[in-house]
């Protein structure tokens, strides 16, 4: 352990000198209290290091050591459901012991030490092992499993930078703590349970696949106009009060992942609160039990240390890509990546470095390219599929899209969800705007909505149009009034106006539109274009839109989000002849006027 003093400090910012036989990003204990940082940034014997606690009180003179490895989590059962900070530490194991603030210094296991898990071999081992037979030492290999939750299974692999050879012993059928040394290699290697991995370095994998799954969210805005890949990147802008959180709420309770990683970086405390308490009450749709049995807490809040806030990504998508590499579907809510820059913009001027761009550093867009990269679709060292997706949101002051952190982020993500504020401020919800939100999966994963409709792309296509058209004429409407404009162009507004409250608009306390399948999805809004195009036949054949206007069905098409549930396929089709027949008439009876 290189020993060290401390000759400068600037608020998180440390220099000592000293630390020559330090590494570049290894974890260092400064001072008594052995407060935790990290080295940045090496000059000769001196280092710069980047502190994660409160360093009030500390002098010129500390003692400084380095650990001699880089910042690592440790990775195994008992991840789920805990609630972390930025650097891994239990916050209600802390809670519990110095109250609501911690105290400088503090320390916690990241995974309890001392339970005891029911661990179960991997079919075949111990036979081929006690038959003399060799088993080859591979990263990924799966030693056994352990179940972690009801919803969760954790597999215990091979890490991936074990050397290799063969197992020489692997444990029977037992309960051990996560300590356990659970397999010997010839080379000497032991295997414990639970391992450690550096946080800044992606896990490897065997090969990249095409990100041609969609996430499943159930938000009818998301999955059938701007749909996500499992293993894709999506961000979420918008100003203060426009949703991002209730958003992002709403996706890692309903989306099709097995696991979720919520990173609440530098959000105000209240709302990581609400995040804290809300989450263990929601019950899972599939499993009809806690949604915390799926999903990790990582909570740093404004007024926690700022390195810890710069780290806390990295943190959260290393636990992502452990279970990703178990072939699990992972999404990461990192809520906001805007207060993560701040965080780096902070520590860069600390650092005395040359700012870019309204302050922010000139490597900006390097940090959030290597977090976003490390999002993608799978083939495991184990030979499973897994993948981590990724769904940011940025918070542009005063909700200025073209402000650094938004621009850079739009050139590593492929999902852009833009959130409103006036559809926020009408209590549009989702807030996201159809015309400056876009997915570039939309292609990719065509295919496997078209198993679900094969008219979905056809459907999204004429459906986006219309409400193209619509902005369009809202600008004439705002200078001469609707009634101004012809019965064709008026249809278009109202068109639109039943995609807007019948099919985007989504409402989260109602238990037949909280959530949308995926083939209800498509059936309404085909259902809107049907409606459309014949009612612009009845237009063109003479028919007034009062006469379209008055029909009942116009009225309950609307409201069919919410009278009818996702598996009532009769009542759709039902509506669908009740339509038809309406329109039909209406068709008829002005064909005859007009004697076609």
């Amino acid at each position: 352990m290189t020993q060290g003093r401390v000759i400068r400090i600037s608020g998180p910012i440390i220099r000592a000198a000293g630390l020559a036989g330090a590494g570049l990003f290894d974890v260092v204990e400064v001072g008594e209290k052995r407060i935790i940082g990290e080295v940045v940034r090496l000059e000769r014997d001196e280092a710069v290091m980047q502190i994660y606690e409160d360093d009030t009180g500390l002098k010129i003179g500390a003692a400084a050591s380095s650990t001699g490895r880089p910042l690592s989590v440790r990775l195994g059962p008992g991840l789920i459901g805990t609630i972390y900070d930025g650097i891994q530490r239990p916050l209600e194991l802390l809670f519990n012991r110095s109250g609501a603030f911690m105290a400088p210094g503090a320390r916690g296991d990241p995974l309890d030490s001392s339970k005891l898990w029911a661990f179960v071999p991997a079919p075949g081992i111990l036979e081929r092992l006690a038959d003399k037979k060799q088993v080859a030492v591979t990263p990924g290999l799966v030693l056994g499993t352990v179940k972690e939750t009801e919803s969760i299974t954790c597999k215990i692999m091979v890490p991936p930078d074990t050397k290799g050879g063969f197992l020489t012993e692997l444990v029977r059928e037992g309960r051990y703590t996560i300590n356990k040394i659970i397999a010997q290699t010839d080379r000497g290697e032991d295997i414990p349970i639970a391992q450690w991995w550096p946080v800044r370095v992606p896990r490897p994998n065997a090969k990249r696949l095409s990100p041609d799954q969609p996430l499943v969210t159930g938000q009818r805005v998301i999955d059938v106009f701007f749909p996500l890949s499992k293993g894709g990147t999506a961000a979420i802008p918008g100003g203060f009060g426009t949703g991002k959180t209730m958003t992002q709420h709403a996706i890692a309770k309903w989306c099709d992942a097995d696991v979720i990683i919520y990173i609440g970086c530098g959000e105000r405390g209240n709302e990581m609160t609400d995040v804290l308490t809300e989450f263990p009450e929601l019950m899972d749709p599939r499993t009809g039990r806690s949604l915390m049995e799926r999903t990790v807490l990582i909570a740093n809040t404004s007024n926690m240390p700022v390195a810890a806030r710069e780290v806390s990504i990295y943190t959260g998508v290393t636990l992502a890509e452990f279970y990703r590499d178990m072939g699990c579907h992972v999404a990461i809510m990192a809520d906001s990546t805007s207060r993560w820059a701040e965080a780096l913009r902070e520590l860069s001027g600390r650092m005395e470095e040359m700012p870019a761009e309204e302050g922010f550093p000139a490597y900006l867009p390097t940090r959030l390219a290597e977090f976003y990269e490390r999002a993608g679709r799978v083939g495991t060292l184990s030979g499973a599929e897994g993948s981590v997706s990724i769904i940011g949101a940025v918070s542009p002051p005063g909700g200025d899209f073209s402000e650094p952190v938004t621009q850079h982020t739009k050139r590593f993500i492929r999902c852009f969800w833009a959130l409103d504020r006036e559809l926020a401020n009408a209590r549009h919800y989702p807030a996201v705007s159809w015309i400056d939100s876009y997915s570039e999966y939309a292609e990719e994963v065509k295919p496997w909505w078209e198993k679900v409709n094969p008219f979905w792309a056809k459907i999204r296509q004429q459906a986006l149009d219309l409400l193209k058209k619509e902005q369009r004429l809202a600008e004439i409407v705002r200078l001469i009034g609707p009634d101004a404009l012809p019965d064709d162009q008026r249809l278009i507004l109202l068109s639109a106006d039943i995609i807007k409250n019948g099919f985007l608009q989504q409402n989260s306390f109602d238990e037949a539109d909280m959530y949308c399948a995926p083939a209800k999805q498509v059936r309404l809004l085909e259902l809107i274009m049907e409606f459309h195009e014949r009612s612009q036949n009845c237009i063109k054949l003479g028919a007034p839109l009062i006469k379209i206007t008055s029909l009942p069905v116009r009225e309950r098409l609307s409201r069919l989000k919410s009278v009818i549930k996702n598996d009532d396929t009769f009542g759709l089709e039902a509506f669908e002849g009740e339509m038809r027949s309406a329109l039909e008439e209406l068709e008829r009876s002005y064909r005859v006027k007009e004697g076609i």
